[in-house]
């Protein structure tokens, strides 16, 4: 299939010459596409530790408060 140009005379929006007038032209392009490759892949090892030392924080606290309560502090 090739492409064909059109005749300015059986295209309607057409001047003479092949150009068209003022208003006619079509709505810029709108970039709905969106970015053409993958965002970058963070790491699990950073949130694995921190979340780590909050639960050892959270364990030590919990061991205190009950050993305050028994007494053994």
């Amino acid at each position: 299939m090739t492409a064909q140009n059109p005749e300015p005379n059986d295209t309607p929006g057409l001047e003479n010459g092949g150009g068209v007038q003022p208003g006619d032209t079509p709505p810029a392009e709108t970039g709905v596409s969106g970015p053409q490759h993958e965002p970058p892949q963070r790491g699990l090892a950073l949130p694995v530790v921190f979340l780590g030392l909050i639960g050892l924080v959270v364990v030590i606290v919990v061991a205190g408060l009950i050993g305050r309560i028994i007494g053994l502090f």
